[in-house]
Parts: C-alpha cells; sequence; structure tokens
C-alpha cells in the first residue's frame, strides 16, 4: 500500500516551497495565498477553512506576518502541529530598519516608517538566505516529529536543499561585490527587503513602510522623490503584489528608470521568472545589480 501524504498548510507562498522542498514525496502543500498574492491584506476563503482543518502541520512565518491566520485556524478546529517558520532568526526590529545603515538617504527614511507596521518586527526575514536556512530547519523539524517514519529522508532533503541555498548565497554576495556600495540605493514600494539590506548591503528606500495595507501619503512620496534626486538613485523597483502608480510617479519626477519587477512577498506564477524560492531571490538578485551597474 502507498504512503498516504502528509496534508500541509502553508501561509503563502514562499513558504509552501521550502516545505515541499523538504518534505518531497511525503507531502502535500497548499498555500493559502497563492502565486503573486499579498499576504499582507489577504481574506481567507471558506475553502481555507476546510484545507487548515485537514492539515496536519500549518507553517507560518510569524511576527504578525499573517495577522488573519489564528482566527482562522481556530474557527477550523485545527488539531495538528504549527511550525513558525522564523523562530529562531536573528530579528530586525522597525527601529533598526535602515536607521543605522551607513546611507544618509535610508536614515531620514527611518523617521516616517514607524506610524504603520506589523508590529515591533520586520516580518520579511525570508529575503535573506541566511534567514531561510532556519526556515528550512524549522520546517524540517515540524516534518519529522509528525512523520517520524520519514525522518531520515527529510533530513536528506533538507541537507541537499541547505547545499543549494549556500550556494545562492555565494552567488548574490559575488554580484553585489562587483557594485560600489555608495551606488547600491534603489526605492521599491513598500518595505520588504531589510533583511536582504542588511546581508548584502543594498539600500531600500520605500515609501509605503512594511505593510501594504497602508496608504504612503504625499508627504512620505515627496521626501522619497527629494531622496532619489539628492543621492542619485539609479533605479526604482515595482513588485509582484503592489500598486505601482507610485513608483512611475516617482519614476516620471526624478528621472530614476524603472529597473524591473521585484518579487516581495510572494512567487510567480510557472510561467514567469520567480517561480520558486531559489529562482526568485536569483531574478531578484540579477535585477537590482543589472540596474545599478
Amino acid at each position: 500500500m502507498a504512503d498516504t501524504k502528509i496534508p500541509v498548510v502553508a501561509s503563502f507562498s514562499i513558504l509552501g516551497d521550502l516545505v515541499s522542498q523538504v518534505g518531497g514525496d511525503h507531502v502535500t502543500v497548499k498555500d493559502l495565498v497563492g502565486v503573486n498574492g499579498d499576504v499582507h491584506t489577504y481574506s481567507p476563503a471558506p475553502m481555507d477553512a476546510v484545507a487548515v482543518k485537514d492539515a496536519q502541520l500549518v507553517v507560518i512565518n510569524g511576527l504578525g506576518l499573517e495577522g488573519w491566520l489564528p482566527r482562522l485556524m481556530e474557527s477550523a478546529h485545527f488539531k495538528g502541529i504549527e511550525v513558525v517558520a522564523l523562530k529562531g532568526i536573528n530579528t530586525l526590529t522597525l527601529a533598526e530598519e535602515g536607521c543605522d545603515q551607513h546611507h544618509s538617504a535610508a536614515k531620514e527614511s527611518c523617521d516616517h516608517h514607524n506610524h504603520h507596521h506589523h508590529g515591533v518586527y520586520d516580518p520579511h526575514a525570508w529575503n535573506s538566505v541566511t534567514n531561510v536556512k532556519i526556515y528550512v530547519k524549522n520546517i524540517e523539524a515540524g516534518l519529522m516529529k509528525i512523520d517520524p517514519a520519514h525522518a531520515s529522508d527529510y533530513q536528506h532533503n533538507a541537507q541537499a536543499y541547505l547545499q543549494k541555498l549556500d550556494k545562492l548565497q555565494l552567488d548574490i554576495k559575488r554580484q553585489f561585490a562587483k557594485i560600489p556600495a555608495s551606488q547600491r540605493v534603489i526605492v521599491t514600494s513598500h518595505d520588504a527587503f531589510q533583511y536582504f539590506s542588511r546581508d548584502y548591503d543594498v539600500t531600500f528606500l520605500a515609501p509605503q513602510g512594511t505593510s501594504t495595507d497602508a496608504e504612503a501619503s504625499a508627504a512620505d512620496v515627496a521626501k522619497i522623490i527629494n531622496q532619489v534626486r539628492d543621492d542619485h538613485v539609479r533605479a526604482v523597483f515595482i513588485e509582484n503584489i503592489t500598486d505601482n502608480r507610485m513608483i512611475e510617479q516617482i519614476s516620471q519626477e526624478t528621472g530614476a528608470k524603472i529597473g524591473g519587477k521585484l518579487y516581495s512577498d510572494a512567487l510567480s506564477g510557472p510561467n514567469e521568472p520567480a517561480s520558486s524560492y531559489i529562482k526568485m531571490m536569483e531574478y531578484n538578485t540579477a535585477t537590482i545589480s543589472n540596474a545599478l551597474k
């Protein structure tokens, strides 16, 4: 008789990919927030409650990213194991975000971040490969706990994937090493890249703060426009999950070119360039570094 697969629910597509990498053939994974979806503003559907009720494992990011999920898990009477993927990472608080960076622009943008955010900590931890290695270990531990019979498979899959992440990390660092640090300043629509910034020494300016559910004010946008001009920022980027009119306005008013689209909080569909976590990080790195050259 074939093994029955373990039903796992992941809160959003990036986590779903990591669960698939570690779980391999032993799991079926359902992402609540699908490709190109915005986990910040998601409203659960009735089918989501069914998926959660049937799941043996629910994998969430944590740090308040999925504010809508605890209620869903409660109403679905979830009885399985919950894994908080970022448990044990070195978190950035919103006060640290960009404030202690070397770049004048980042220091200025600090003041206006603090009025719209998830909580004290920045939840976008997956934009650091170092952090995702911890995500993978937490997912591995959760799967081994729920399905000890296949523990050695989960260990093997996790180990193989961690080696790929090590290679990815080296590739990213190598690409940015070619660009002078003073040139590594870009604008994105919402503040999802502070962990990326910390690891790879790229300064990100964002008019919208860390959550997409708060509108950037005209003053926020004007401030960014001034920074772009003062700091000679070369590129501004649109994101796959946000309304990009604001970025287009900044580009028009400053002459900074739109450097492309970044995948911040969700994977892309299978025919787009960011259909897995590793592809997403490779694509974002190439897109950013090409625009800065």
